[in-house]
């Protein structure tokens, strides 16, 4: 009997502990969900999920995103006005603060979450972003990480998740920018 209790009790700690492992490692079902919508959206130019018109910058008019992703500060799309490239980019401010330390966790967990998330395609199936994390300097004030989707939809061929780390106004930023990204050597 002591046997038997034994083994079931160890089962399920092995069973919880496994959870909890994978808990801690993949995104939110609610990060994928936010994540899949803003993809999924690209094909319409981010139509469907663009709000209110925000204060427009130079060269480009700036929309709150109807969808956000947990833990981001700010969600917007901005619509540039080139006459070559008339896709819009969405932009998730996922760190605005002056400490270093946190501002390189939030990059990394990014780079993770986006890099683990699963989409839900059109057809059912599920795309993933492939690519790896660019290491950070500390010598340089910037990191820069490019993540393509692998879907063989061809409006999807330069489309990337760009996770970038600079020093901004108020000392650090981390962006999410999702975005059709032609090589330079084609522009």
């Amino acid at each position: 009997m002591k046997n038997t209790t034994l083994t079931i009790v160890c089962s399920c700690i092995l069973l919880f502990a496994h959870a909890q492992f994978y808990k801690s490692v993949l995104p939110s079902p609610q990060f994928n969900d936010s994540l899949t919508k803003v993809v999924i959206d690209f094909r319409n130019n981010f139509k469907k999920i663009q709000g209110k018109e925000l204060t427009p910058q130079i060269g480009m008019e700036v929309y709150k995103s109807q969808v956000s992703l947990p833990g981001a500060a700010h969600c917007a799309i901005h619509r540039y006005h080139s006459k070559l490239d008339t896709t819009a980019s969405w932009q998730a401010i996922m760190y605005d603060g002056d400490d270093y330390e946190e501002a390189i966790k939030v990059y990394k967990n990014t780079c993770r979450l986006v890099n683990k998330s699963r989409i839900k395609w059109i057809d059912r199936s599920i795309a993933s972003f492939i690519g790896n994390m660019e290491k950070l300097d500390g010598n340089v004030p910037f990191a820069n990480t490019m993540l393509q989707l692998n879907v063989s939809d061809p409006r999807y061929k330069n489309f990337y998740a760009e996770i970038e780390m600079a020093s901004g106004s108020n000392g650090w930023e981390v962006h999410l920018n999702l975005h059709d990204k032609k090589d330079d050597m084609e522009e």
